[in-house]
């Protein structure tokens, strides 16, 4: 990479992939030689979350809601290109491309297909918020974003799920799979895995700003909370994979059959999606949002879903667990790629 788009990262942030890969190697290595650390990891939950995982988002997405200008989200929210777009991209043509992709690469596997269409429902609402925030992007943009794709996944995963499980497959002549998840069980996983990092993120502005000042707020606090964000990742990837390590080693083969559809969508969704931006003539900023959200997907929502409606050890299940696995190293690489398509396309 030039040496411009790498001084626009930390010396915490210009290592991460090198992070990533270390956590992911850690987590891998302790499901390997502690046998019952799964188990024992499973055991408390939030939800139908382990609670190390909560812990790991909590932590990861509350600085970067801090870091939210809360009084310029007005003038985001007007911007219709920004909504209507992310609009159409989460709701209509990633569901479709997540969709395609698991019928077209995963035509004989039944289980892993409809965990990975269960991944494509799931829209990013948590660590989306790191990724924009490493690539420049708008953040409040993100929080206008997320909070919209919030209120869309209470009331219309399910209502998809009937669509692109059962309706849509009839129609094609195609297999088809029943999804039985409740509106409250949703809306209880987006209260806690957003309204809480949401809720202190707002009320640490308001009170810094009053107590302290601007200017200590945003030189001298935020600096200081901000590296907890990518410590709550890392955490988050160690005990990911660390959940699922022995099941990813003992089935490197089904591993792989569903990577190769998740890196499809990913890729196509975030070049897809930065084009379009570009076309339509947003802001840099905003286009890394648009992209990154709609690239993005709530791997929180889709493993509960399918451990809750199929069982923890099915393979609905394992494709759910692999979605983050793919999600984070590629679209860390997707960061590097939007700040070099920033130098390239917007300077």
């Amino acid at each position: 990479m030039d040496a411009p788009v790498i001084e626009r990262l930390s010396r915490l942030d210009r290592l991460l992939p090198v992070w990533i890969l270390a956590a992911m190697g850690v987590g891998l290595g302790l499901g390997r030689v502690i046998p019952d650390l799964n188990d024992w990891l499973d055991t408390v939950k939030i939800g139908t979350v382990s609670l190390p995982i909560a812990i790991g988002l909590l932590l990861m997405m509350y600085p970067v809601l801090a870091k939210v200008r809360y009084s310029e989200i007005d003038e985001v929210a007007a911007d219709r290109t920004l909504i209507v777009s992310s609009l159409v991209l989460n709701w209509v043509i990633g569901p479709a491309l997540m969709f395609a992709l698991a019928w077209l690469l995963l035509p004989d596997l039944p289980e892993y297909r409809t965990g990975l269409i269960i991944v494509g429902l799931a829209r990013c609402i948590a660590m989306v918020l790191i990724w924009n925030d490493l690539a420049c992007g708008d953040r409040e943009a993100a929080a206008v974003l997320v909070a919209l794709n919030s209120v869309f996944q209470i009331l219309a995963y399910a209502v998809l799920g009937y669509f692109y499980l059962e309706l849509l497959p009839g129609w094609l002549g195609f297999d088809t799979a029943t999804l039985d998840v409740s509106m409250w069980e949703i809306a209880k996983i987006v209260l806690i895995f957003l309204g809480i990092p949401l809720a202190a993120g707002y009320l640490t502005r308001r009170w810094g700003e009053r107590t302290r000042g601007v200017q200590w707020y945003e030189n001298t606090f935020l600096p200081r909370i901000g590296p907890w964000a990518l410590y709550g990742l890392l955490f988050t990837v160690v005990i990911l994979f660390a959940l699922q390590g022995e099941t990813i080693t003992d089935k490197p083969g089904d591993v792989v059959r569903i990577a190769l559809p998740l890196l499809a969508y990913f890729a196509i969704m975030w070049g897809a999606s930065f084009a379009l931006g570009y076309r339509l003539g947003l802001s840099y900023e905003k286009n890394a949002t648009l992209s990154f959200t709609a690239a993005g997907n709530n791997f929180e929502l889709a493993i509960a879903v399918a451990i809750g409606v199929f069982g923890v050890t099915s393979g609905q299940a394992l494709a759910g667990v692999v979605g983050p696995l793919i999600e984070v190293p590629v679209l860390v690489g997707l960061v590097y790629v939007a700040l070099w398509a920033q130098r390239r396309f917007y300077s």
